[in-house]
């Protein structure tokens, strides 16, 4: 892609936000004849169930914006696939820019009118399918991302879903460990809203769970036997985890590694190499429950560590968001380079 070939591709995709605009014109033929038959709901969708994962959403969203952040974000380093189309990727090089745009495509998906005509997700995810075939055409021009890749391509329909599980199927686990009060209606909600934005993202039908029961089977299957580090992976973790002990409001690096910790567990902190704070621990462990409680009235007094948590999860708010989402526009772009060198 010349400059000046994605120069005209941006600029016409860029006012393209909302489900129901246009389609944007002045894209080549095959480009707007795929996004002709991509730029809708699957026939299969139940919008009554949409709009209940929707209220789902807003109703538990400290607890999933933690998890999607700092459980999903910081394991997709240990899968070794996506570590790597990561970091070699241009968006790689800068991996604020990167976790906002991420943080874009969770946050459209939670918004309440995410698949209604005036939200955003729809083309949120159309954005994103163009961006992994960007990524699919650049990479395996790539000799450092070749040495070291297992696949010819990347980002296949099996690398989409193990994403997926490393997501929803993984904050659903928490959410049930974590013992978050939840409907059955909820759950299974919840559960359509990814099935959905994973067919959004050209996932086959056939390979798409039905149930929880099923999409847990299938992680076990896909997902949790291929989680091990890579020196791609270390270093994006690195980066993630700095841009939150960064933000100043007195949450500690200490602190953030433990939470991490408590979240995906002894194998993945020690793979990262994350130092110890037991005194973190210690908090983290009696507080955090105690914090859920109290958001869900169940325990009547609030808790001493409760602004502590608050807190916390506003660094990791102000660190992956970067301002994305609270702009006009939904700010993915096509790459036309991979990682560019140091």
């Amino acid at each position: 892609m010349t400059a000046g070939y994605r120069e005209r591709f941006t600029a016409a995709i860029g006012p393209w936000v909302n489900n129901n605009h246009p389609l944007p014109t002045g894209l080549p033929a095959d480009v707007t004849a795929f996004l002709q038959q991509s730029n809708k709901l699957p026939s299969w969708v139940d919008v009554s169930q949409l709009r209940r994962a929707a209220d789902f959403n807003r109703r538990k969203d400290t607890y999933l914006f933690m998890l999607y952040g700092l459980g999903s974000g910081i394991m997709s380093t240990v899968i070794p696939r996506e570590a790597r189309s990561v970091y070699w990727s241009k968006g790689g090089a800068d991996m604020k820019d990167r976790a906002a745009k991420t943080f874009t495509f969770g946050y459209d998906l939670s918004q309440l009118n995410a698949f209604e005509p005036n939200g955003q997700f729809i083309v949120t995810a159309n954005k994103t399918r163009m961006v992994h075939a960007a990524v699919r055409h650049l990479l395996p021009q790539l000799p450092q991302w070749k040495s070291g890749a297992t696949e010819t391509i990347p980002i296949s329909n099996g690398d989409i879903l193990v994403t997926f599980h490393s997501l929803g199927t993984f904050v659903h686990s928490k959410l049930k460990e974590w013992k978050i009060p939840m409907s059955t209606a909820d759950e299974n909600a919840f559960l359509h809203s990814w099935q959905v934005a994973i067919s959004l993202l050209g996932v086959k039908d056939e390979y798409i769970p039905k149930t929880w029961a099923d999409a847990h089977a299938q992680s076990a299957q896909v997902l949790s036997p291929i989680l091990l580090p890579t020196t791609e992976g270390k270093a994006l973790a690195e980066v993630l985890l700095g841009l939150v002990s960064q933000v100043d409001l007195g949450v500690t690096r200490g602190f953030l590694n433990e939470f991490t910790r408590y979240v995906l567990g002894d194998t993945v902190a020690n793979w990262l190499g994350l130092p110890r704070d037991l005194a973190s621990a210690a908090i983290i462990k009696v507080g955090w429950p105690a914090y859920i409680l109290f958001r869900e009235g169940l325990l009547p007094l609030m808790p001493a560590n409760f602004y502590l948590f608050d807190q916390f999860i506003r660094a990791v708010a102000m660190a992956f968001l970067n301002g994305g989402p609270s702009t006009q526009t939904t700010p993915i772009q096509i790459p036309d380079i991979n990682r560019p060198a140091a």
